[in-house]
């Protein structure tokens, strides 16, 4: 990994045991019930793959004879997730992190600052991700490549995360039937895992997306620190923000340069396109197969606005998951309107290439996308 004078620049290792330290524990399970949930959840998701694929049909669109990835479903503890992520984040920030050896491995003292500054950058990845291993319920983790502890698809990295704990509390948070709400979650996830392995260049389209974000990130120290101070002081009231523009925004919107911002617009579109086809899929295929379908959806959008207090909703703010809830929201009614108008293999053109993604624009107007793309393959087929 990169390093300064031996030291480096994130102490991935403290992250892990930053993050296991401090995140809360799980609920109260017996060793038998937890391995229940364990073999239902894997159940789920094998019968998941099988409904997903049916309903969105995007298998259909693929040549006879392509091949299509395997890949693992881990059920995970909170600390398997947090493994996970850090070893993503390992591989998507090794060319950010070498740029910034080049730019501090002249300056005097730079292994001393190194040691120390990897420190506390694992300390606090630590903290942000003990925030975040008690709430995410799955994902698809698609770029840490594979290992023995982390298995991956057959081309590599890609698994797919149920987070068990997680899973249990919310279902007895919510009061809602256990089998239905975890089969419920998997259709969700398991519509994740079909996007990627589906679309065999979405995994490289989103990872060049991010590293032109990250490449483009100001890497000299103090500047850095100079607009991280600024987005302090906008949270804290310490200065008026709304000549600045930074009313309301995240941190994560606030340090970055313009031309960060150009590609942040063109992965917002893609993760609301994602998230939204999710959700759409888990309430399309839940009628038939989860009865209580439509209390879990009820209560379980009442959570996801209402959040866990003040304290999550500043942390929410600050990290900018307040911006993925509307990527749901969003992303959802884009998929509808262009199923209702030009049915689900109209819609699966989305994923013909880059160019067929839907704009941020055309997320909130989902006609132009319609007009730009079908009058665009109608042109080419005459």
């Amino acid at each position: 990994m990169t390093s300064i004078g031996g030291a480096e620049m994130v102490d991935w290792n403290l992250a892990v045991a930053t993050a296991t330290r401090l995140v809360r524990p799980g609920p109260e399970v017996s060793r038998d019930e937890a391995r229940a949930v364990v073999a239902e959840l894997r159940g789920h998701a094998r019968t998941s793959e099988r409904h997903v694929h049916e309903f969105t049909r995007m298998f259909h669109a693929l040549p006879e004879g392509a091949h299509v990835p395997k890949t693992p479903v881990l059920v995970v503890d909170r600390a398997g997730w947090v493994k996970a992520n850090v070893a993503g984040f390992r591989e998507l920030l090794q060319p950010l992190l070498g740029k910034m050896q080049d730019r501090r491995a002249g300056t005097p003292g730079a292994a001393v600052f190194g040691a120390v500054g990897g420190k506390v950058t694992g300390v606090e990845l630590g903290m942000l991700l003990s925030f975040l291993a008690s709430r995410v319920l799955g994902q698809y983790e698609t770029f840490a490549p594979a290992s023995r502890e982390l298995p991956g698809s057959s081309t590599g990295g890609g698994r797919l995360l149920l987070v068990a704990p997680n899973i249990v509390h919310v279902e007895r948070e919510l009061e809602v039937h256990p089998h239905d709400f975890r089969l419920w979650v998997c259709l969700h996830e398991e519509t994740h895992r079909t996007q990627f392995t589906a679309v065999p260049w979405l995994r490289d389209h989103l990872e060049g997306e991010i590293q032109t974000f990250l490449g483009a990130t100001e890497v000299d120290p103090m500047t850095v620190l100079e607009r991280l101070r600024d987005a302090a002081q906008s949270f804290a009231g310490a200065r008026p923000d709304a000549e600045r523009g930074d009313e309301g925004r995240s941190l994560v919107e606030i340090v970055q340069t313009p031309e960060q911002r150009e590609v942040l617009g063109r992965l917002t579109a893609v993760m609301s396109l994602l998230e939204g086809h999710a959700d759409f899929v888990m309430d399309g295929v839940g009628p038939q197969v989860v009865p209580s379908v439509a209390e879990i959806r009820e209560k379980f959008q009442q959570r996801r606005a209402s959040g866990a207090g003040r304290l999550d909703a500043t942390l929410r703010k600050l990290l900018g998951l307040d911006a993925k809830l509307r990527q749901y929201r969003d992303g959802e009614r884009f998929v509808r309107a262009v199923v209702e108008e030009v049915g689900m293999d109209g819609f699966n053109r989305v994923w013909t290439s880059p160019n067929t993604l839907p704009t941020k624009a055309e997320i909130a107007k989902p006609a132009d996308w319609v007009a730009r793309v079908h009058r665009k393959g109608s042109e080419g087929s005459e």
